[in-house]
């Protein structure tokens, strides 16, 4: 299993928030909606771009991409209009001693 990375603490990554975290060579986009953390491989599933130049919309928890204009959930990372189909993977995140964690869980 791999090990946890750590984003932030909780107090750096309020409600509407994001921040991008580096596990490896794998950039994963951390969002705070409502006071819940979620981890998205930061990169479009439509285009290889990176998800975190777009704007997080906190209220709607929505990511956009730049790039063609594709959105996001980010509770579970489907895509909601084209062009883009596919999902964005999505990683685990655990909230331990005032920190949010996570990993590239892929095999």
């Amino acid at each position: 299993m791999p090990d946890w990375i750590r984003v932030c603490a909780t107090s750096e990554l309020l409600p509407g928030e994001s921040k991008v975290a580096w596990d490896g060579d794998t950039p994963i986009l951390v969002c705070n909606y409502d006071g819940d953390y979620y981890a998205l491989e930061d990169k479009c599933s439509h285009e290889d771009f990176e998800l975190s130049a777009g704007c997080f919309d906190g209220e709607e928890a929505t990511i956009e991409c730049v790039l063609h204009g594709s959105k996001f959930d980010v509770r579970d990372g489907r895509a909601l209009n084209p062009p883009a189909y596919v999902p964005v993977t999505r990683f685990p995140v655990k909230v331990e001693s005032d920190a949010v964690w996570t990993r590239d869980d892929r095999a």
